[in-house]
């Protein structure tokens, strides 16, 4: 029976001293993150992490200690160093093993980055502007928007589900051809992680955005963003609308559809991050809602919506430098531009035609919900009114 206890006690106090000892032991935090994940844990369980971790860096700082060997950053040159040190950053931890499909690691889910490029190869050309816009992609993604005008028309003060269904103009053409190097569940799984991906993310950011638009406070920018759109010359492109791009980047610094961490293992030999020495295979991470919010001197009055400050030169640099809503490197957001065309399409059609407001019977939460890694609106509906203009 002593021999037990006595391997306990000395199992414990091992513990104790590498969790004190550890090299990451300076790095400040709560006490008690220095000795048990469990409050970390305890965190993604009850779908409070993203906010747990942004209090913690309000309290503490740009480095935070959240676990025995875990630790949080909001700098600019943390997220250099974790996401594009490289070219692809540093590996992702076994977190994301919960996104395979079929049980088959895709693109996202893949952990080395070496395997990652190999599978982004496939898929780049796809996702590229010149792709993008094309005639079929933006007849297609056209059809989406106006076919959404014509419900808001007919709908009233109803709501309208904004989630395009998933076409073959994109990922899914490539993948039939003979050079595709998947095999066909490879393939099937890939094309279930692109739409669902694409689908809630882009859903959810529109999602924010119309909300913030149609609060009472934020009516002047909706005015300011229809005048945009109904003198601007029917040819200009999309790229050259000024403010409706100012109003898609605020909504989603305000709400980035993916707030939380982007968690990566340091690679061997360790790495000195904001002035501290991180030993090799420790969990680091970033996260959007965090390094959205937390540099005032980057975005004054973080937690309001603000347009305009996307227009003013001052610090224009550094506001874009600081945007991370589609994290950066080599393992950033492969359909960025799909998304923020499919955005500006359905935003341009919809408020040069329609004002929009809160409906008086929307008792829904908007907050954001932590949904594992993305998020959307707590109460899982936003009732807006559409009035013809």
């Amino acid at each position: 029976m002593w021999s037990i206890w006595a391997c306990v006690i000395s199992l414990l106090v091992y513990h104790l001293s590498r969790c004190v000892g550890s090299p990451i032991s300076k790095v400040p935090g709560p006490w008690y993150t220095r000795f048990t994940s469990l409050w970390i844990k305890y965190q993604e369980f009850t779908a409070n992490r993203r906010v747990s971790i942004h209090r913690l860096h309000e309290k503490y700082g740009p480095v935070v200690r959240i676990g025995p060997n875990e630790v949080s950053f909001t700098s600019l040159d943390a997220i250099k160093e974790i996401y594009s040190s490289g070219g692809s950053g540093y590996d992702k931890t076994e977190f994301y093993t919960l996104f395979r499909q079929f049980n088959i690691r895709t693109m996202f889910s893949t952990l080395p980055r070496d395997e990652h490029s190999k599978r982004k190869r496939i898929f780049a050309e796809r996702y590229a502007m010149t792709n993008v816009m094309k005639p079929q992609p933006m007849a297609a993604i056209h059809e989406r928007a106006m076919s959404f005008v014509r419900q808001c028309a007919e709908a009233g003060p109803k709501s309208v589900d904004v989630y395009p269904e998933p076409d073959g103009y994109t990922l899914l053409e490539k993948l039939k051809r003979q050079e595709s190097k998947l095999e066909l569940m490879q393939a099937a799984a890939e094309c279930k992680d692109h739409m669902a991906a694409g689908i809630d993310t882009t859903g959810d950011g529109l999602c924010f955005l119309m909300w913030e638009l149609s609060q009472p406070q934020n009516l002047e920018f909706q005015t300011r963003l229809h005048h945009e759109l109904v003198t601007a010359p029917a040819d200009v492109p999309l790229d050259g609308l000024v403010y409706l791009d100012a109003v898609i980047k605020e909504s989603l610094r305000c709400s980035p559809p993916i707030p939380m961490s982007l968690p990566r293992y340091v690679p061997h030999g360790g790495r000195v991050i904001d002035g501290y020495f991180v030993p090799a295979h420790t969990i680091v991470s970033c996260q959007p809602y965090t390094v959205h919010h937390c540099h005032e001197d980057v975005f004054p009055e973080p937690n309001r919506f603000n347009p305009d400050r996307w227009l003013e030169e001052k610090n224009g640099a550094e506001r874009n430098r600081h945007f991370f809503a589609f994290a950066v490197g080599g393992r950033g957001c492969t359909g960025k531009n799909l998304a923020l065309v499919e955005m500006k399409s359905l935003l341009r059609e919809v408020y040069s035609r329609f004002r929009t407001t809160v409906a008086d019977d929307m008792s829904g939460s908007m907050k954001l919900d932590d949904q594992i890694i993305s998020a959307r609106p707590k109460g899982q509906t936003c009732k807006l009114v559409f009035t013809p203009m």
